[in-house]
C-alpha cells in the first residue's frame, strides 16, 4: 500500500528535522497535529538542498542540485517519488497548494551558494528571499491550510520573520561561513570590518524584521500560532545572546543556547500562550 510508503517518507523527513535542528523540532511539536507532518516535510526538503551546497565538497554539487531540482518537480507532477524526502514534500505541496515559484526561488538561492563568496546588498536580499522568506511562505500555506485570502494578508509578515531567522543564522554561523567557507552574506561587511559598529547596524536591522514578524504571529490561527511563537522566542533569545557578545567571540565560535535554557524559554512561551498574552 502506498500509504505505508507515504508514512515511511514522512518519518524520514521527521528524522531529518530532529537530527539537524532540536529547536525547530520542538517548535513543530506545538503545532496542531495535522500540521506537523507537512512542516517536517518542508524542513526535510530544505535541509537536503542546503546540505548539497554546504557539505558535499567531494562531489559535483551543481550536478547534484540540478538532479535534486529535476526530481522535485517530477515528484510534484507525478504525485510520487522514490526519494522519501521528496515524496513527503510533494504531498505537502499538492495538499496545501504551495506556490511552485516559492520552490524555484528557494532553489535559485541554493544555487547562488555554489559560486558566490561575497554578496552585494541586492544579492543578499535576493538570497534571503529564496533561502528564508519563501520558506516562511511555504510554511504559511500549511498554517493557513491553503486559505489564499489570509495567505496574501499575512505574506509580508511571514517573509520578515523568515528574514530575521536567516540573518540570525548568518550572525551565529559567521565563523563557519566567513572563516571556513569564505562567504560573506552581510553587505555591510563588503568594505568594512566586522566590528562593534557594523555588528550593531546588523542587529538593529534584524530587530526591525522581528518586530514585523511578531505582529504576523499574533494574526496566525491559534493552532499554529504557538509553534511559530516558540521559534520566534528561541531566535530572539539567540539574538540577545549575540548582542551581548563581543565581535571577536562571534568570529571565533558559534553562539549557542543550552538545551536547559531552551526548555525554560519554551515553558515561559507556553505560559504566555495559555494566558493569551503574546
Amino acid at each position: 500500500m502506498k500509504a505505508i510508503f507515504d508514512d515511511v517518507s514522512v518519518r524520514c523527513s521527521t528524522i531529518t528535522t530532529k537530527r539537524y535542528s532540536t529547536s525547530f523540532s520542538i517548535g513543530i511539536r506545538f503545532l496542531a497535529k495535522d500540521l506537523r507532518k507537512p512542516i517536517y516535510s518542508i524542513y526535510g526538503f530544505v535541509r537536503f538542498a542546503d546540505e548539497i551546497v554546504d557539505t558535499f565538497h567531494d562531489y559535483d554539487k551543481a550536478a547534484l542540485l540540478d538532479d535534486f531540482e529535476r526530481q522535485t518537480f517530477e515528484a510534484i507532477t507525478q504525485g510520487i517519488s522514490l526519494n522519501p524526502i521528496l515524496n513527503s514534500f510533494q504531498a505537502a505541496v499538492r495538499k496545501y497548494d504551495i506556490d511552485l515559484n516559492c520552490i524555484r526561488t528557494f532553489l535559485k538561492s541554493m544555487r547562488m551558494d555554489l559560486h558566490k563568496a561575497q554578496y552585494s546588498r541586492a544579492e543578499c536580499e535576493e538570497y534571503i528571499l529564496g533561502s528564508a522568506e519563501v520558506v516562511g511562505l511555504m510554511c504559511l500555506s500549511v498554517f493557513l491550510r491553503g486559505d489564499k485570502a489570509r495567505y496574501e494578508e499575512l505574506k509580508p509578515y511571514a517573509m520578515k520573520l523568515g528574514s530575521a531567522f536567516q540573518k540570525i543564522n548568518f550572525l551565529r554561523d559567521l565563523h563557519e561561513d566567513y572563516k571556513e567557507l569564505g562567504r560573506t552574506y552581510f553587505p555591510e561587511l563588503a568594505n568594512m570590518e566586522f566590528n562593534e559598529e557594523t555588528k550593531a547596524i546588523i542587529e538593529a536591522d534584524i530587530e526591525k524584521d522581528f518586530a514585523m514578524g511578531y505582529e504576523g504571529i499574533k494574526m496566525l490561527p491559534r493552532d499554529s500560532r504557538f509553534g511559530v511563537f516558540v521559534a520566534y522566542v528561541y531566535y530572539h533569545q539567540l539574538l540577545q545572546k549575540i548582542k551581548a557578545k563581543p565581535t571577536q567571540d562571534i568570529l571565533s565560535r558559534r553562539v549557542r543556547i543550552s538545551n536547559q535554557r531552551k526548555y525554560a524559554l519554551f515553558f515561559k512561551s507556553y505560559l504566555r500562550h495559555s494566558f493569551n498574552i503574546l
